[in-house]
């Protein structure tokens, strides 16, 4: 195997890195900001039949009135646990229930409900750049054993300076979209 031989797959490390501000994308999408939408809960898992499952897929999810949304828990048993994961979501609805109903009142945003959100954007954003260094330290760990394996100095320093562009593209993407973000959910 000579010198040139060795190469990275920076295609899968992009696209790892793009499922990274994917979901980032999905949680900011939780984040409502003045109407109620059933898409809030998405990022939400609860604990049923041993696993986490995300909310849609224990119960109906429904939009009634502009400021409400209901779950109709499919199974009774179930009910005490979406409550649970609604409660400790992060989202700052407290859920009430009649039966399997659970009833979320969205609550007008004050000032501090706005400033609450952002820091939950700001911890949504931080788990995407810790995702996108994971894959970054992937890329510098294939770079690594093609080092040990004879990949040449040269090469490597040119196959570790793109994975680190790629890191640092990725970064400024979730930081754009928390910027973003931040402002929509200030804006009165």
């Amino acid at each position: 195997m000579s010198d040139g031989d060795f190469e990275i797959d920076t295609d899968d490390l992009e696209r790892r890195m793009d499922g990274a501000i994917s979901a980032l994308r999905t949680e900011f999408g939780s984040l409502r900001t003045g109407r109620a939408s059933g898409s809030i809960l998405e990022p939400v898992m609860v604990e049923a039949y041993g696993q986490r499952t995300p909310i849609n897929q224990v119960g109906t999810v429904n939009v009634p009135e502009p400021r409400m949304v209901t779950i109709n828990v499919w199974d009774r048993g179930l009910v005490g646990a979406v409550e649970k994961a609604i409660r400790e979501s992060g989202l700052g609805i407290n859920p009430q229930t009649n039966g399997t109903i659970v009833m979320l009142p969205i609550p007008e945003l004050n000032e501090e409900r706005r400033r609450e959100l952002t820091k939950v954007a700001a911890q949504y954003a931080e788990s995407a750049r810790v995702a996108i260094r994971n894959v970054r330290r992937d890329g510098m760990e294939q770079l690594k054993k093609a080092k040990a394996d004879g990949m040449s100095e040269d090469d490597h320093k040119v196959w570790s300076e793109e994975v680190q562009e790629l890191t640092d593209k990725y970064i400024k993407l979730v930081d754009k979209s928390l910027e973003t973000k931040q402002e929509e959910i200030m804006q009165v």
